[in-house]
């Protein structure tokens, strides 16, 4: 026996029984194959990404740790052109040193000579480096480049300009390593 509000409404209590039933694989439990296939496929990228993620995050390490390495090497080894340039002139320095054993004043010519030499190899060697002379004297004092030690009374050179150079400067490229020590001039007083 039916219900009258069951036929009013244009179903049976079997009919609405057999509609609330979800679909096969549609339940929030199971799921359907393509569904499942799916997820697998997407598990996959998944885990493919996490281990191009972990290569990637090792490599960037190695690569961290190789650039590190690399820099204390260069600090390390930083001299090393400039040392190979300056090799054959502590060889002439101990020629010379050899030659001044003698005691006749053709060996000291010899060694005077010789050194001369060693000098203008030696200061050709730190030029091509990027190394060059302060030149102070005669110039205006500049106490960027230059280190006044005193001052000298002079009517030879104008007031504030370098007198007389004591040290030379040296400076690499446009960084000073070494102020020129200078005695800048006052005007005499009357």
């Amino acid at each position: 026996m039916t219900n009258e509000s069951d036929t009013v409404a244009g179903t049976t209590p079997d009919a609405a029984e057999t509609t609330a039933k979800p679909e096969a694989g549609t339940d929030a439990g199971t799921l359907a194959p393509e569904q499942i296939q799916e997820l697998r496929q997407q598990a996959a990228k998944a885990d493919d990404y996490w281990q191009r993620l972990l290569r990637t995050t090792a490599d960037f390490d190695n690569y961290k740790k190789r650039m590190v390495r690399e820099k204390q090497e260069s600090v390390k080894y930083a001299n090393e052109a400039l040392l190979t340039k300056l090799i054959p002139l502590l060889d002439n320095f101990e020629m010379a040193i050899a030659a001044a054993q003698g005691n006749s004043h053709e060996a000291l010519q010899s060694l005077q000579t010789g050194v001369g030499m060693i000098f203008q190899q030696l200061k050709s060697t730190l030029t091509e480096a990027g190394l060059e002379e302060i030149d102070a004297a005669g110039g205006p004092f500049d106490p960027n480049w230059h280190e006044a030690v005193s001052q000298l009374e002079t009517a030879d050179a104008p007031e504030g300009h370098v007198a007389q150079q004591l040290r030379k400067g040296y400076k690499l490229r446009d960084r000073l390593l070494r102020p020129a020590s200078v005695i800048v001039a006052k005007t005499p007083a009357n």
